[in-house]
C-alpha cells in the first residue's frame, strides 16, 4: 500500500476548484493519503476563501494528520541538505510517518529531487506518481 504524503500546495490545488485533477488522488484503492498540520495550516492560509475552505474541510477527513516533526530530528539528512527552511518540516514529516512518496507541485524548491528518495521518501508530482502507477510513458495519458 502506499502511503502518500500530501505537501500544502496539493492539498490546495486540489480545494481550490471543484471537479479538479488532483481529486483523482481521493479516489485511488490501497493507498492512504497522508498530510501533517504544518502542511494543513499553510493550504489554509492560502486558501483563504470560505468555499475552498470547506472543500478542503471534507477532503482532510479522508486524509491521516500526522505529527509534525522538528528537523533536528534528522541532523545527517538536513545538514547537507539544500532545501528552503519553511519546506524542511514538510520532509520531516513525510519521513517520520513512513511516507513512500511525497507528492507535491513546488517545482521551485522539490524539483531538482523530482524522482529521488529523501530520507527513504520518494519525491514526485502527482502526475508522474499517476503516470507510474499507471505505467504511461512520461506525457501519456493518466487514468
Amino acid at each position: 500500500m502506499d502511503r502518500l504524503f500530501l505537501d500544502a500546495n496539493v492539498l490546495f490545488s486540489a480545494a481550490y476548484a471543484p471537479g479538479n485533477y488532483f481529486l483523482k488522488l481521493w479516489r485511488l484503492k490501497e493507498v492512504r493519503l497522508l498530510t501533517s498540520g504544518y502542511a494543513l495550516e499553510e493550504a489554509r492560509r492560502n486558501l483563504g476563501e470560505t468555499d475552498r475552505l470547506k472543500r478542503l474541510d471534507r477532503l482532510i477527513k479522508a486524509v491521516e494528520i500526522v505529527p509534525d516533526r522538528a528537523v533536528s530530528e534528522f541532523p545527517g539528512l538536513f545538514s547537507k541538505l539544500d532545501l528552503a527552511e519553511k519546506d524542511r518540516p514538510i520532509l520531516a514529516a513525510a519521513i517520520s510517518a513512513r511516507a513512500t512518496r511525497l507528492l507535491t507541485g513546488d517545482k521551485r524548491h522539490f524539483g531538482r529531487w523530482f524522482g529521488k528518495r529523501l530520507g527513504g521518501v520518494l519525491v514526485q508530482t502527482p502526475a508522474q506518481y499517476f503516470q507510474k502507477k499507471s505505467g504511461s510513458p512520461k506525457g501519456g495519458r493518466t487514468p
